[in-house]
């Protein structure tokens, strides 16, 4: 089985991170301007996967989960969402939403909820994905992290 480093991405990542989100049919709009909070998985130095987070106060867009053609369906793509979740806790989002257009059931199996857009933070509709990335036919999902402490 193939063993995988995941890391934060690097400047020097994106390439090939936009290839695998191309290659994914995936937006790049915003994608760069967030780099510093995606993750990418690789082994011997290679991109295997990436995806990211758009940190909104306590919401998070959870965004440009790739995985490489070679990789998919073996739970590296279940292994970085946990990861990216794992970073989101750490930085106090309690609400995590995304856009997506192929991958509905793989995420309500790891327990986000289909919503209508309204119930999103306006900080996040302010997103690229929301603008105009992501088609407006996008399903809306969400998954509750935790709740503030009152």
């Amino acid at each position: 089985m193939t063993r995988f480093t995941f890391r934060e991405a690097r400047p020097s990542d994106w390439e090939s991170i936009r290839s695998l989100l191309m290659e994914n049919r995936l937006p790049t709009n915003g994608a760069r301007e967030h780099l510093d909070t995606f993750l990418v998985a690789s082994n011997e130095d290679r991109l295997a996967a990436c995806g990211g987070l758009e940190l909104y106060g306590d919401a998070a867009l959870l965004r440009s989960v790739a995985v490489s053609s070679p990789h998919r369906s073996k739970g590296l793509g279940r292994e970085l969402v946990h990861a990216l979740l794992t970073q989101a806790s750490s930085r106090n989002v309690h609400h995590l939403v995304l856009l997506t257009d192929t991958a509905e059931a793989f995420f309500l199996h790891l327990g986000f909820e289909t919503v209508d857009r309204s119930q999103f933070p306006a900080a996040v509709m302010a997103s690229e994905e929301f603008r105009g990335a992501c088609p407006a036919s996008a399903t809306a999902m969400r998954l509750a992290l935790g709740t503030p402490a009152k």
